[in-house]
């Protein structure tokens, strides 16, 4: 088992759930045996949610009858770099899209730079980015002006019975300043509630890139699997009429049975329908590439920009823990709701604030005639003395929730180290099968030929032949497969650890760097001086809001050894 989900997501009111999506080559209906394949799904999530494969030297990938027009990614305009990535916030259309993709490294480029569902995780992460400029200006003054022009009427009864009265147009002006001095830790809590939004949004979109460059892998192995199924469907189809001839001249000189000649023309169909299958399934592959590429696959060349880097499965964990968006995503997550708890915690306290304002009124409602101005100035103290235990419940609701996210964190680190475990061990055990099934190919050719020799001598029969050329097609067509599902491991147990991201996976992708972004907008709510001090005085009663956690869970950082020794790379 590859990944398991833990894909993470987050409502605008920070309520998520999340999981990780195993990476896998498409379904191949037309293979013998059919191996182990998922779609690569969408994430999702909002999302964290969702792989790969095909190495080692193969026939031709694509039949002559499907082939699609080779071509290669367009150079690169500057420097041998890729396009840089889209993410202007006004959306315009990004550069022409390649007709065709040759490379796997150029795939990544182009849907690392292009692809519509990591433009708009990025851009989620950049609107986290502004509630953190949001969060500081509670700090800073307020100032607000108004002014109005009105015309006022009056009529009343006397005592004597006729109506008197008055009207007239009047105008006035008013100015009122506020400034916050102290919330018992309000303002401050919100400010890292915010700041830890926008790390997990950055987090999460780490996960969502990891999914995306997966369905990109795994869009790429699954054209070169079915094309090399197309591949072996031929060849197994020529084999089995190369066979038919001869039955049908043996036939007719009474050296073979009518039954024997049926036997032949069964498998000969039963090939021609296998072959119709393959193809099919070649063409959904296709498409599917164009979905998660963003353009159509030419002449697959092998990958080559899947390399695992660790020297065993431990140096696996203790680099998936610090560098996992999974878990990073998750100890984000604890910090929001922790500094929301303390937010709750702080409705308890009184507030400061300094309010002013300046009023240019008329005496009269009726006229201008007679002006008068008015200034106020003073230092509001505000408490909330009860409140039928409004606060209570809520700082206990917030306090729970914490705990929930807490115990999320102990979660990620058991996923994300079992996630690394399956991997390794699958990775391992189908690169140990792969060379069994190399050799048990070569054996199963040599019996083949072997097998035509025997059956003119007549010691073996007809079935005796078809049998061991069925073999030979479940060999080739089940390592095929095994060469798929080899990739698609290795390209889980990277977005495990956290390396399936475009630019530690290829060289010259102009990387997004969503931190950078951040450090631009975070001060953009900030009045000089006030901003700094009051903030640092509010946050005197919180603690440290931005220290990770302890783990509370004993198993969280446990692990198995790995199965059997990883053999090297095919």
């Amino acid at each position: 088992m590859a990944m398991r989900s833990i894909l993470l997501a987050c409502t605008v009111g920070l309520a998520s759930c999340w999981a990780i999506t195993p990476l896998s080559a498409q379904p191949n209906p037309a293979r013998v045996p059919r191996s182990t394949d998922i779609k690569p799904g969408e994430a999702m999530p909002d999302a964290v949610r969702e792989a790969m494969a095909a190495s080692a030297a193969r026939p031709p990938l694509v039949p002559a009858s499907m082939a699609v027009e080779a071509a290669t990614i367009p150079a690169p305009t500057t420097g041998g770099a890729y396009p840089a990535p889209t993410f202007r916030p006004d959306g315009r259309a990004a550069s022409a899209v390649p007709a065709q993709i040759t490379s796997l490294g150029a795939a990544i480029a182009l849907a690392y730079a292009t692809n519509p569902q990591l433009l708009s995780a990025r851009a989620e992460a950049r609107s986290s980015d502004y509630g953190y400029a949001q969060a500081r200006s509670a700090f800073g003054p307020t100032l607000t002006a108004s002014a109005n022009y009105a015309f006022t009427r009056i009529r009343q009864e006397t005592a004597n019975g006729p109506f008197i009265g008055a009207q007239g147009w009047a105008s006035g002006a008013d100015l009122v300043l506020s400034q916050p001095i102290w919330n018992s830790g309000r303002l401050a809590a919100g400010q890292e509630a915010a700041l830890a939004t926008s790390q997990y949004r950055r987090a999460a979109l780490r996960v969502t890139e990891a999914q995306v460059i997966g369905n990109v892998v795994s869009a790429y192995v699954s054209v070169r699997r079915d094309a090399q199924a197309v591949t072996i469907a031929r060849e197994n189809l020529k084999l089995l009429e190369q066979q038919l001839e001869e039955n049908n001249t043996r036939f007719g000189v009474r050296d073979l049975t009518l039954t024997e000649l049926d036997q032949t023309r069964t498998r000969l169909e039963l090939g021609r329908a296998q072959l119709l299958q393959a193809e099919g399934q070649l063409g959904l592959s296709q498409k599917q590439f164009l979905q998660y590429v963003g353009a159509p696959p030419g002449e697959l060349t092998p990958p080559d920009v899947l390399d695992i880097r660790f020297a065993s499965l431990e140096d696996a964990y203790a680099y998936a823990e610090v560098n996992s968006g999974v878990v990073g995503a998750a100890r984000a997550k604890e910090r929001i709701s922790r500094a929301q708890a303390v937010a709750e915690r702080a409705e308890y306290g009184p507030t400061v604030a300094v309010e002013g304002s300046f009023e240019y009124a008329s005496l009269s409602p009726f006229n201008d005639n007679l002006r008068s101005t008015e200034v106020i100035g003073q230092v509001v103290v505000r408490q909330t003395l009860f409140d039928s235990g409004l606060r209570h419940a809520r700082t206990r609701a917030a306090q729970e929730s914490n705990q929930a996210d807490w115990r999320l964190v102990d979660s990620a680190y058991r996923d994300t180290r079992e996630a690394i475990g399956s991997s390794w061990d699958q990775l391992a055990s189908l690169r140990s099968a792969l060379v069994k099934y190399q050799l048990a190919i070569t054996a199963a050719e040599g019996a083949y030929q072997g097998a035509l020799v025997q059956q003119k001598t007549g010691d073996l029969n007809t079935l005796d032949v078809l049998d061991l050329a069925r073999d030979l097609l479940t060999l080739r067509t089940s390592y095929n497969a095994t060469q798929a599902d080899e990739l698609i491991a290795r390209a889980n147990l990277l977005a495990a650890a956290g390396l399936l991201e475009g630019p530690k996976l290829v060289a010259g992708i102009d990387p997004y760097d969503a931190d950078a972004h951040f450090e631009r907008v975070h001060d953009a709510g900030d009045v000089p001086l006030i901003t700094p001090i009051l903030a640092g005085l509010d946050s005197f009663t919180n603690g440290d809001l931005r220290r990770d956690r302890a783990l509370r869970d004993a198993a969280a950082q446990a692990a198995l050894p790995a199965t059997m020794p990883m053999p090297p790379q095919p």
